[in-house]
């Protein structure tokens, strides 16, 4: 079985690896030991490029806020608490830190005047695109050693990956 070094780590390629065999109970197991393997490999990859991420003086916290509120648009407190999973008072103290850093702004919404809104600035914007732009760069170099049929397979483990990732989000969606 071939192997591939990834991460100080060696994860096997080829029919193996892949889910070659097609018995069903198999192919279950196939399946838990690739998820397995995916789930190990994105946390390294994630570990691996958020060290990127120390150049913007930010932390991980007020970066991933900062992200939910640079691709979701204005949102209220309530609305980026939930989806960074703290509670509001934490919430709060990130986004005041963000605002003190002249990352974000908050605004008033004109038709409930309770309630305020997060945006983020041109600053927020470009703090998070350059910081995007260094992981993207990182990423790059470290698969300029893939040659052309493995840079191939990578783009089709891609393109698995993120429908696996849009299935699960409809089901984490719809009523069950």
């Amino acid at each position: 079985m071939r192997q591939r070094k990834l991460f100080g780590r060696r994860m096997p390629t080829g029919p193996v690896a892949s889910g070659g065999s097609h018995s069903s109970p198999q192919l279950a197991l196939d399946a838990a030991s690739l998820a397995d393997q995916l789930h190990s490999a994105a946390i390294h990859l994630l570990r691996t490029l958020r060290k990127e991420d120390d150049a913007s003086g930010l932390s991980a916290p007020r970066l991933s806020a900062l992200s939910v509120v640079v691709f979701g648009g204005p949102v209220t407190l309530g609305q980026l608490a939930r989806a960074e999973q703290v509670r509001p008072p934490t919430m709060t103290r990130i986004v005041t830190a963000l605002e003190k850093a002249g990352l974000v702004r908050k605004m008033g919404v004109a038709r409930d005047h309770r309630l305020t809104k997060i945006e983020a600035t041109a600053r927020g914007q470009r703090v998070l695109a350059e910081g995007r732009a260094r992981r993207v760069r990182m990423l790059a170099n470290s698969m300029e050693a893939l040659d052309k049929s493995e840079l191939a397979e990578l783009r089709r483990g891609i393109q698995l990956f993120s429908e696996i990732v849009a299935t699960m989000r409809a089901k984490s969606v719809s009523p069950q």
